[in-house]
């Protein structure tokens, strides 16, 4: 169960059964009672991995869940603006972290809220990182909670690859958009999510289409959508086509994404909720 001499610690790549594949889930603190854990991923940055977080949360919390937010992109942090969450936090019971709760009480943790500065870069290399990952699952005070979304790093490297390897995931999601080059980045996800035999629930297209103000036509700006013929290759089901919407991009820019109003992955929560009940 070595790890080979010339690992490049990318599983999406690899055959080799390993000890970087091999679970090794940590234990939450005493008092914390999660029921599902939910991953969300994309194999590249930019396609709106953390957007689809976010409104999935919010989505779920309106069903009368109980939903924590773990923003485990450590290096490009954005939970916090998008929910206009901020303060310190703080310590409590055995000294665990207490997580910060927006306006509708989804709790949340994310480095940006333990830095003293949100705009300072975190320049830490893999490891320090890994283990800050870690640390959110294993130190924070979540209590009881029925879904916890975690925004993952892009990529198949070693952040994603620890938490696939820590925490206890039920599935994950996918997160993709139009461009044929997305395809082949879903393809690695696809991939590394099986090496860690790990489900995947189903794939979102984010900026698939613009609605035009005037008609209400679907514009594909972005190329043709590429979700239902993406979904149907790998055997995964189409959860959703999110377009382009200007209203959505404001409130995230606001910090009351909790304030919006469309029902883009209602399908989305519907499919999760119907797949962990399983």
């Amino acid at each position: 169960m070595a790890e080979p001499a010339n690992c490049t610690h990318d599983c999406s790549t690899c055959g080799a059964n390993c000890s970087s594949r091999a679970p090794q889930h940590e234990a939450p603190r005493e008092g914390t009672h999660i029921r599902h854990v939910i991953g969300v991923v994309s194999g590249k940055g930019g396609v709106g991995k953390s957007l689809v977080s976010s409104m999935l949360a919010v989505t779920l919390k309106r069903r009368d869940l109980s939903v924590a937010l773990l923003d485990a992109d450590i290096t490009g942090p954005s939970i916090p603006k998008a929910f206009g969450v901020k303060g310190d936090i703080l310590i409590g019971e055995g000294d665990g972290l207490i997580p910060l709760e927006t306006k509708t009480g989804i709790k949340t943790i994310s480095v940006n809220l333990l830095l003293e500065d949100e705009t300072r870069p975190v320049v830490w290399r893999g490891p320090v990182i890994a283990g800050t990952v870690k640390q959110f699952w294993t130190d924070v005070l979540w209590g009881d909670v029925d879904y916890m979304i975690v925004d993952c790093p892009p990529g198949t490297g070693d952040v994603p690859l620890t938490v696939f390897q820590s925490l206890p995931l039920d599935g994950i999601i996918i997160v993709s958009t139009p461009q044929d080059l997305v395809s082949m980045i879903v393809e690695k996800a696809v991939n590394m999510a099986g090496l860690m035999n790990i489900p995947v629930i189903g794939l979102v297209e984010n900026m698939s289409y613009v609605k035009c103000p005037c008609c209400g036509e679907e514009i594909e700006v972005f190329g043709k959508s590429k979700a239902e013929e993406t979904a149907a290759k790998f055997g995964i089901p189409l959860l959703g086509r999110m377009p382009v919407d200007p209203k959505l991009s404001a409130l995230v820019d606001r910090g009351v994404i909790e304030l919006m109003e469309n029902d883009y992955l209602e399908g989305a929560a519907d499919q999760l909720e119907a797949f962990c009940e399983k």
